[in-house]
């Protein structure tokens, strides 16, 4: 079969892509050699910036099946019929580190997904962890620049990193996470994810339930050893990429099953943790896990640029039957990630052959601005109202409010059980095996070993504060004397 015809970005065939086009031999090379200057000008403008966080990762295409009937709780059309199928994307990725960085750093692996439904595109960006370090959206730039490169050396900074962290006790729980074994899981496809956030349910009655999602993988849970990683990140710094990548190519498939927890709307005022926070879980023996369905993932990008590069996922994007809760970090996020495409692939991004609904025509008045890769609307008018048969809002998908209570204003927070910063993170502890509090000591003693001896102990005081074996352990390690109880020192 006679190959294409090379061209240029016109259509213009090309009739010498190995020597420019010069005065003579051997040269200089000439301005009009137009191909030439197209060619490196391109490629010049290959990359767009990369993410600010979540910027090394990787992801696959699949389906989501309906397994229960879950219209009690929701109408949402891709969760309405047992046996329904919904085609998604789901990337996952490292969180501070760069594009160049190693697959198996100790970071939270982020958990996206994108299902293509016929009421457009819904996205539930979680991790693969149940809570995060922080509640409030307003304190999300501090606490990734602590987890970024110094300023003036351009290093990361275990100083910085546990600074933040001693400063901000909210964290304690997801580092518990993060300094466990979950902290560096042996693949993206042996990892759970959730949704972290509270979400509201709304079913074809109008009523309302407060939910929680939760995806366990099928193939389970497994996790690497801190040396274990080190020595990967020698070796393949992009392991989890191609593990995935080579799993789906082989035949076979990543999947997890798909629950979720539900919260009567009028618990949430006596719930014994505050249900809208972030870095808290409400109990499984409160709310115990609801089976939905299952997600697959079964086909590789095509392009990866084009497919994963250029995907955006963002909680703005929802369907009906879902809507948000009073999480501070889940209404910052419905702003930032919108507007973080926006200027990394451009206002134009929702048009992207990745981003664009598959089975959801797109009726709206947005207009113009850099690289429009559709019809721009052609020739419909571009405002509203008008008398000219363009689309009008429609009152029916309403969504039901929920009250709120105080004054309009920032408040330093009162603490109460409901707020406690480390009674779940002494709870995590404790459901740990001797094994595993021998790794997560291991792990923080190490990572904590080059910090200021300030911060160790401001540090270790909060973890003693969750659990007092643990604190004595980490302040042992630590060569801490202080922090060990008197009658233990000897």
């Amino acid at each position: 079969m006679k190959p294409d015809t090379l061209t240029t970005n016109t259509g213009a065939p090309v009739p010498d892509n190995q020597n420019s086009l010069t005065a003579g031999n051997p040269g200089p090379t000439l301005l009009a050699d137009h191909y030439m200057v197209e060619k490196n000008a391109h490629f010049n403008r290959e990359r767009v910036p990369e993410r600010v966080v979540h910027a090394k990762g990787g992801g696959a295409f699949g389906y989501f099946e309906v397994t229960e009937d879950v219209s009690e709780y929701t109408c949402a059309s891709f969760l309405a019929a047992v046996g329904k199928r919904t085609e998604m994307l789901a990337r996952f990725s490292t969180v501070a580190g760069e594009h160049g960085y190693a697959d198996t750093d100790r970071d939270p692996r982020g958990f996206a997904l994108k299902f293509y439904t016929e009421d457009g595109n819904y996205d539930l960006v979680g991790n693969n962890t149940p809570v995060f370090f922080v509640r409030d959206a307003i304190k999300f730039p501090d606490f990734i620049h602590s987890q970024k490169r110094h300023p003036q050396t351009n290093l990361r900074d275990p100083n910085r990193m546990w600074d933040f962290w001693s400063l901000s006790p909210e964290s304690l729980h997801q580092v518990t996470y993060l300094m466990g074994d979950r902290g560096i899981p042996l693949g993206w496809q042996f990892m759970n994810g959730y949704g972290s956030h509270t979400y509201q349910w709304i079913n074809r009655a109008g009523k309302t339930v407060w939910v929680k999602f939760h995806f366990h993988t099928e193939l389970g849970e497994k996790n690497m050893t801190r040396q274990e990683a080190v020595r990967m990140a020698g070796d393949d710094p992009d392991f989890h990429l191609r593990s995935l990548s080579n799993l789906i190519a082989g035949g076979d498939v990543a999947s997890w099953k798909f629950s979720v927890q539900i919260m009567p709307t009028e618990d949430a005022a006596t719930y014994r943790f505050d249900p809208f926070d972030v870095t808290k879980v409400w109990s499984h023996k409160d709310y115990p896990l609801i089976p939905v369905g299952r997600m697959v993932l079964n086909r590789n990008p095509e392009n990866y640029f084009a497919d994963i590069e250029q995907a955006a996922f963002e909680p703005s994007a929802i369907v009906p039957g879902v809507w948000y809760s009073p999480d501070k970090m889940l209404q910052g996020r419905i702003f930032a990630y919108a507007d973080a495409h926006r200027y990394r692939i451009g206002t134009n991004y929702a048009s992207l052959p990745v981003n664009r609904p598959k089975h959801a025509r797109v009726a709206n008045y947005m207009r113009d601005g850099a690289m429009r890769p559709d019809e721009n609307g052609g020739a419909a008018d571009n405002y509203e109202p008008n008398s000219f048969g363009g689309p009008v809002e429609d009152a029916t998908y309403t969504e039901p409010g929920y009250a709120l209570v105080g004054a309009t204003t920032g408040h330093f927070e009162q603490k109460t059980a409901r707020n406690d910063d480390y009674i779940q993170a002494g709870d995590l502890y404790r459901l740990m095996t001797p094994d595993a509090k021998d790794r997560i000591v291991d792990q923080i003693v190490n990572h904590m070993g080059s910090v200021q001896r300030a911060i160790q102990l401001r540090a270790v005081g909060n973890f003693a504060k969750c659990d007092a074996g643990f604190g004595e352990r980490l302040a042992r390690g630590l060569g801490l004397v202080e922090l060990i109880p008197e009658p233990a020192r000897t």
